[in-house]
């Protein structure tokens, strides 16, 4: 007798609210109440394959709301996927279980990115809907998949949703399909406490399709995604549903969100489901029924697999490179040709300046690597030759036109790793990352190589003030574990720094770029990175230093002017570049001793807060640095106003050594 999609879907149900009632802690409401919109998904939609969580054309599904976990952890036990074992679900929320409380990325195989926090899935989803479309673009159709996502009342309040869903509509990318469970609850009540947007409006108006459906009819909801599926438009299916399903008391409140649901409340609900199994035993019918889901991709996976070897063999061969992630072959002989060229030529200019330069002459041989800009291009400098737009439906470009969406460009580039293909890289101001940083953690959480060009660095921007001057930004950011942060001096640092940040596979980078000129400092070619470690000597003391004066970025060249003045002082002093003080300080100890050397004073550089720069001169350190914001006015001025000159570093200097 054939399993009833209900039964399917109850067994999402059961295993929730018994996985949530065993750990003490969770969420049951979510899971119970959108089972039906999974198992539609799952047995009639979706295309992947169980024994293959990471096959490169599968479908995308996203739980936006990363609270529902158990929904996702109950689908990849159900369909077959093999490490998720019963004891994996008993397990939930537990010290090295398989089942954390919200899904993360790199630690469950099948889940598609860390969720939790909320509008983060949907916003990200834009991304691999973007990279999904460029890379069909450019391989054809080896590359033919949707991206669905399943998203909550909440993630369509965060305002980043918004910026997300402007992006997709925008850009015509039909192949989005989210799927909304419409249950009128959040942690405070009714929704209608807090919000009464009209979403389908909301939607619509930003170029999606977008209709409404029951969501506990899962032949309606199979109907909807059939015509989302053909329209040429992203879609916003509302499903109509009752969180906590089932649930004799509970269900439509918000009772069931956020914890779990007792004894007697599941007793009543495995009644009313008609669910008369034991905790954790799932029918082997229904068990049978959901790995004939889970393993009937085997026949697509396999029919792709013979289309990618029919591709051309140079095609094919640069289709797997790019999906392994690994860089080109050249890679490192194009770095060296290029850093000849920079020492041959010497020039000053802004290090955004350098930066473009860069691009200009790594993009024609990394053709994964994609730019943007969040409406600042003229100012980030990261649009090339080799990098054209994309737009509306024209997706074989390689820069992307973000708008003023800084929270929701560094989402989608956080989509754009996750889907492979491509090494997306985004820009806007440093002081701007404030609006990205919730997107940035993640990024560095799930260990993406996410590349952010962030440029207008310090208050050496000068004249727009002390809104557009960071200060606290690159401490803020350093504070970020598992995130890059590179401050180049010049044209030199700023290539190895893009090196190191396109080598960085498990780790996203942001490039911290001047607008003001800075001199070259670095004269000598080297195959060698010599940011590779984080820090190095730049300019070695004549005899044994007195002094060890460490800097990063436009603060080089006053390290460098200071060594010469101290130098006329009978001062023998050395020059220490930190452009990336991450990396640095992951060096082992013998490492950092050696670079910050025994020299008795020690003062760091840098135009924003000492915050961090502790670990490297010592808490008795000198910081010549910013106490305040900046102020407006032409950027000489203001390193003069604030004390960051090679004469205020002299000073300090002297007065520490003769005392």
């Amino acid at each position: 007798m054939p399993v009833s999609p209900q039964s399917m879907a109850n067994a999402i149900r059961a295993l929730a609210m018994d996985a949530v009632q065993k750990a003490n802690s969770g969420h049951p409401g979510l899971p119970m109440g959108a089972a039906d919109i999974a198992t539609a998904l799952f047995t009639k939609v979706l295309k992947y394959d169980a024994a293959a969580p990471n096959w490169a054309d599968r479908d995308r599904f996203v739980l936006s709301a990363g609270h529902g976990s158990m929904l996702l952890y109950s689908l990849l036990y159900l369909t077959g996927e093999k490490s998720m074992t019963l004891d994996q679900i008993k397990n939930f929320r537990q010290f090295n279980s398989l089942t954390p409380g919200h899904p993360e990325y790199h630690h469950t195989p099948g889940v598609e990115m860390t969720t939790g926090p909320l509008g983060q899935g949907i916003s990200t989803a834009v991304g691999m809907a973007l990279a999904e479309r460029m890379l069909n673009a450019e391989f054809g159709d080896v590359v033919d998949h949707r991206t669905y996502v399943l998203a909550s009342d909440g993630d369509l309040m965060e305002g980043i949703s918004q910026e997300a869903i402007a992006i997709a509509g925008h850009l015509k990318l039909n192949r989005l399909i989210v799927l909304w469970d419409d249950n009128g609850i959040s942690i405070d009540g009714p929704l209608s406490v807090a919000d009464s947007v009209d979403q389908l409006k909301r939607f619509e108006s930003a170029g999606w399709a977008a209709s409404r459906v029951d969501g506990h009819d899962q032949d309606a909801i199979f109907a909807a995604v059939e015509a989302a599926q053909k329209s040429d438009r992203p879609t916003l299916i509302a499903c109509k549903t009752t969180i906590g399903y089932g649930a004799p008391t509970r269900a439509g409140t918000s009772k069931s969100h956020g914890e779990p649901l007792g004894a007697d409340e599941i007793a009543g609900a495995r009644k009313n489901l008609g669910w008369t199994h034991e905790p954790f035993v799932i029918p082997e019918d229904i068990l049978g029924a959901w790995r004939a889901m889970g393993s009937r991709g085997a026949t697509v996976h396999a029919d792709w697999a013979k289309k990618l070897a029919a591709l051309d063999g140079g095609k094919r061969a640069e289709f797997e490179r790019r999906t392994r992630g690994d860089l080109p072959a050249d890679f490192a002989e194009t770095i060296a040709s290029f850093k000849k060229e920079i020492i041959a030529k010497p020039v000053a200019m802004a290090t955004r300046k350098a930066s473009e330069s860069v691009i200009a002459a790594l993009a024609p041989k990394v053709p994964e690597l994609v730019t943007g800009s969040a409406d600042l291009t003229g100012s980030n400098n990261t649009k090339v030759a080799a990098t054209p737009a994309i737009g509306p439906g024209k997706y074989d470009g390689r820069f992307v036109h973000w708008g003023i969406r800084e929270h929701g460009m560094a989402a989608a580039i956080n989509g754009m790793a996750l889907h492979g293909g491509y090494i997306p890289s985004g820009a806007t101001f440093l002081v701007f990352t404030d609006y990205c940083r919730p997107s940035l953690r993640l990024a560095a959480l799930m260990g993406l190589r996410h590349i952010e060009v962030m440029t207008h660095d310090s208050i050496g921007l000068g004249e727009d003030g002390p809104t557009h001057q960071p200060v606290e930004h690159l401490a803020s950011l350093r504070a970020i574990p598992n995130l890059y942060v590179f401050r180049p001096a010049d044209q030199v640092e700023t290539l190895e720094c893009w090196q190191m940040a396109l080598e960085a596979t498990r780790t996203p980078s942001v490039l911290a770029l001047t607008r003001q000129n800075l001199p070259p400092v670095r004269h000598e070619f080297s195959a060698e990175n010599k940011c590779a470690k984080g820090a190095y000597e730049l300019s070695p003391a004549n005899g044994k230093a007195a002094v060890s004066i460490f800097a990063t970025g436009s603060e080089i060249a006053i390290a460098l002017d200071a060594q010469k003045l101290l130098a006329e002082k009978n001062v023998d002093a050395r020059v220490v570049s930190v452009p990336c003080m991450d990396i640095f300080l992951d060096q082992d100890e013998a490492t950092r001793r050696a670079v910050i050397g025994d020299a008795p004073v020690k003062i760091g550089i840098e135009a924003a807060i000492r915050q961090g720069w502790d670990q490297v001169i010592g808490s008795d350190g000198i910081f010549v640095g910013m106490k305040s914001f900046g102020a407006s006015a032409p950027f000489t001025k203001l390193y003069e106003h604030f004390g960051i000159t090679p004469q205020a570093v002299v000073a300090a200097a002297m007065a520490r050594h003769n005392g």
